[in-house]
């Protein structure tokens, strides 16, 4: 499989050694210096590349017919104008806060955990994700996804990085080192704590799991999700 690469940071450079490990080629690897050059001989594309320039990446996947994986966040302000723009190429795409496998079924975790302790009201929820200091978004787009998992399986109604109200979840963003990433969610009571928790020792099981999805999506049309990729759903 032909695979472009958008973006060519600490990421794509993980995300080329596993595809090349995995017995695919890369025909272009973009960054802020080059062109689009070969985008259009790719059978899928791989975008993890900064807010700036994700909806340049995938608006061209979907010009040139290629199918995006984007695991980019920071512009979600776009991304019904990205879908829009898919459904209108007959475009394939997945888009996630994160392609790792354990994080994908950790959100499957957390939205099961929110389901059973709906109707526990003096169980109050918050949570800290903890990244690296470079990482130019907050809260991770991770963060965002847990947060959405749970406001849809209870009665929260937001989440804030300031002091929460009534129905609003706290997310604590610490940028400290290295961290590849920590995301903890916690129920907290008078009288005790539930807690489940994620944490990636490196940049591998991203990068895997982005090109798993990769994989998965060369040959399709339509928009798709993780769950999609490793037939997951929440009971």
């Amino acid at each position: 499989m032909k695979i472009a690469l958008l973006g060519y940071g600490k990421m794509g450079q993980v995300i080329e050694r596993i595809a090349v490990e995995r017995g695919h080629e890369i025909v272009l690897k973009k960054d802020e210096f080059n062109t689009y050059d070969g985008l259009s001989s790719a059978d899928v594309a791989i975008d993890f590349s900064v807010p700036t320039a994700a909806v340049d990446n995938i608006s061209n996947c979907f010009h040139a017919n290629v199918p995006v994986v984007s695991g980019t966040t920071g512009w979600l302000e776009h991304y019904d104008e990205m879908i829009a723009l898919c459904k209108e190429k007959n475009g394939g795409f997945i888009s996630s806060s994160n392609f790792s496998l354990g994080v994908n079924l950790f959100f499957e975790f957390n939205e099961y955990l929110a389901k059973i302790m709906a109707p526990f009201d003096h169980y109050k929820v918050d949570m800290e994700e903890i990244h690296h200091d470079q990482k130019l978004d907050a809260p991770s787009g991770t963060a965002i996804s847990l947060a959405k998992g749970i406001i849809e399986n209870s009665n929260y109604t937001g989440w804030t990085l300031d002091t929460p109200k009534e129905n609003e979840i706290h997310i604590k963003a610490v940028r400290v080192g290295t961290v590849p990433g920590t995301h903890t969610v916690t129920y907290n009571s008078a009288v005790d704590s539930i807690e489940i928790k994620h944490t990636a020792h490196n940049r591998e099981g991203f990068a895997l799991g982005a090109v798993i999805a990769a994989e998965w999506l060369a040959g399709k049309k339509g928009i798709f999700s993780m769950k999609d990729v490793l037939n997951l759903s929440s009971k």
